[in-house]
C-alpha cells in the first residue's frame, strides 16, 4: 500500500472554497441523503397513521403496516419487532411469543448486514427534531454549557437492562421518547410531543446532539450491532486533503478519526448511523458509500489511479 500523501493548509483551504463556490444545483444535491431520510422518516410516519386512521390495506383484511416502532407487521405476513425491546422483555423474565422472535431477528438480521445504526438515522421519529436542533444551534452559534462522555450511552443500556431485571418491565420501553412520540403522532395520547421538546430543547440550549450521541440506549444497542454492518462509508486517502468539513456536519464525529480512516480504508465505528451527511459534503469525494467485502479492492484501483496521475 502506497505512502499517505502530504496535503498542505492551503490544499485544506483550498477544498473549503470549492464547497462554498458550488453552484445551486451542486448544493441541493448535496442534501440528496437529508431528503431520502425524511421521506424514510414521514413515510414510515405515514403508513402507520394511513394503516391506524384510513384502514390503509394491500389486500381485504390485510393491513400494511400494523403496530408501533417496537412491535409491528407488515403486509400481515412479515413481523418486525425491536431487539432491544425483545431483549428487555426477556431478561424481565417473560415468555417472547414465536411470532416476536422471527420479529427481532429480521430486524437485527437487516441491521447486522446493512448497517447497525441506520434506525437512527432513517427510521426514528426523534432524529428529525435533534436534527433541527442541531441546526438552530449552529446558527445561533450557541456553545455546550456541558460536556457529556459519548460512552454514556452504553451504561444507560446496561442500566437498563439491569433495571428490567430487578423490577419485571422493559425498563425503557415506558420511558422511551421514542415510542411516546410515536404513539402520540399515529395514536394521538401520551407525552409524546413533551418529551420532543424536553429533547429539542436540551440539544438546542445544553449539548450539541445530545440525545441521540450521548443518552440513547436504544442508539447505543444499535451502535454495537453496527460493527457488523456491511454497508460502509468508504475513504479514499489519496485525495482526503484534510480540510475538516466531513467533522463538521457528522452527528457522530469520532467516528471520522484520519489515522484509523486511514489504516482501515473505510469508517469501522458501528456509531456511524450510516446518514450520508459526510459523503456529499467532501469538497474531494473522498468518502463515500461502498459494500465492505468491495472496499479494499476499490482503494487499491484508487491508490493505482492516483500513482498514475503523480506519474504523469
Amino acid at each position: 500500500m502506497s505512502a499517505t500523501p502530504s496535503f498542505s493548509k492551503a490544499d485544506a483551504m483550498a477544498s473549503v472554497e470549492k464547497l462554498h463556490s458550488r453552484s445551486g444545483g451542486a448544493k441541493l444535491w448535496s442534501w440528496r441523503y437529508i431528503i431520502l431520510r425524511r421521506l424514510s422518516q414521514f413515510g414510515i410516519l405515514l403508513m402507520f397513521f394511513g394503516t391506524a386512521h384510513w384502514g390503509w390495506q394491500v389486500a381485504k383484511d390485510v393491513p400494511l403496516l400494523s403496530g408501533n416502532l417496537s412491535a409491528s407487521e407488515f403486509i400481515g405476513l412479515i413481523p418486525l419487532t425491536d431487539p432491544f425491546a425483545a431483549l428487555q422483555i426477556f431478561i424481565a423474565g417473560h415468555v417472547l411469543q414465536q411470532e416476536s422472535l422471527i420479529g427481532a431477528a429480521i430486524v437485527l438480521g437487516i441491521y447486522l448486514l446493512i448497517g447497525g445504526r441506520m434506525f437512527c438515522a432513517w427510521a426514528c421519529p426523534v432524529n428529525v427534531v435533534t436534527d433541527a436542533a442541531g441546526w438552530l444551534r449552529d446558527r445561533l452559534g450557541i456553545q455546550p454549557i456541558f460536556h457529556l462522555p459519548r460512552t454514556l450511552r452504553y451504561f444507560i443500556l446496561v442500566a437498563a437492562l439491569v433495571l428490567s431485571l430487578i423490577t419485571g418491565l422493559a425498563a425503557f420501553e415506558w420511558v422511551s421518547p421514542i415510542g411516546m412520540a410515536h404513539r402520540e403522532i399515529i395514536f394521538g395520547f401520551g407525552l409524546g410531543f413533551t418529551a420532543l421538546l424536553a429533547i429539542f430543547l436540551f440539544d438546542l440550549l445544553i449539548l450539541k446532539n445530545g440525545w441521540c450521541g450521548h443518552l440513547c440506549p436504544l442508539g447505543a444497542f444499535y451502535g454495537l450491532a453496527g460493527k457488523t454492518a456491511q454497508l460502509r462509508v468508504r475513504f479514499d486517502k489519496n485525495t482526503c486533503t484534510h480540510c475538516g468539513e466531513c467533522a463538521k456536519v457528522c452527528p457522530e464525529p469520532q467516528v471520522l478519526n484520519l489515522k484509523k480512516l486511514d489504516e482501515r480504508g473505510y469508517v469501522f465505528s458501528g456509531e456511524c448511523s450510516n446518514c450520508g451527511r459526510c459523503t456529499p459534503i467532501c469538497p474531494e469525494g473522498s468518502l463515500m458509500f461502498d459494500f465492505k467485502p468491495l472496499i479494499r479492492s476499490h482503494n487499491k484501483q484508487a491508490d493505482a489511479i492516483s500513482v498514475q496521475k503523480k506519474m504523469r
